[in-house]
């Protein structure tokens, strides 16, 4: 997680009384919409091509490749190469399983509380 984390991102998180799982996903790892969606396409597609979660996602490979790298830099996606059988390779996706996802999470939110206990500490005394 960034050092100096910006507060704002989990502003509209602390006020929407009864987040959803993929909103709290977006929140705590800083990443769009369509970021979250794809991690989420890719549970239920592991070992999926760009070109299959291009698809599947409605969306184009470019964005799809942008997409997963955030989400593999984030911790939430890795890649194997498969050889294919006519020559060359191929990149194959799977998502972060969601126990290690929700460790992730939890390390994360652990992180930005301890910051923002610092700056509380950081009030002047009355």
């Amino acid at each position: 997680m960034d050092p100096d984390p910006d507060p704002s991102r989990f502003r509209d998180l602390m006020l929407d009384a009864e987040p959803g799982f993929e909103e709290v996903l977006r929140c705590v790892f800083d990443i769009q919409a369509h970021e979250a969606r794809l991690y989420l396409v890719l549970l239920d597609a592991p070992d999926s091509t760009v070109a299959e979660l291009a698809e599947r996602v409605d969306r184009d490979r470019s964005n799809v490749n942008r997409g997963l790298s955030t989400l593999r830099e984030k911790g939430l996606a890795d890649r194997q190469r498969r050889l294919l059988d006519s020559g060359g390779h191929v990149y194959q996706y799977r998502a972060t399983p969601p126990e290690e996802a929700r460790e992730l999470m939890h390390e994360t939110l652990d992180e930005w509380a301890a910051y923002v206990h610092e700056r509380i500490e950081e009030f002047p005394a009355a």
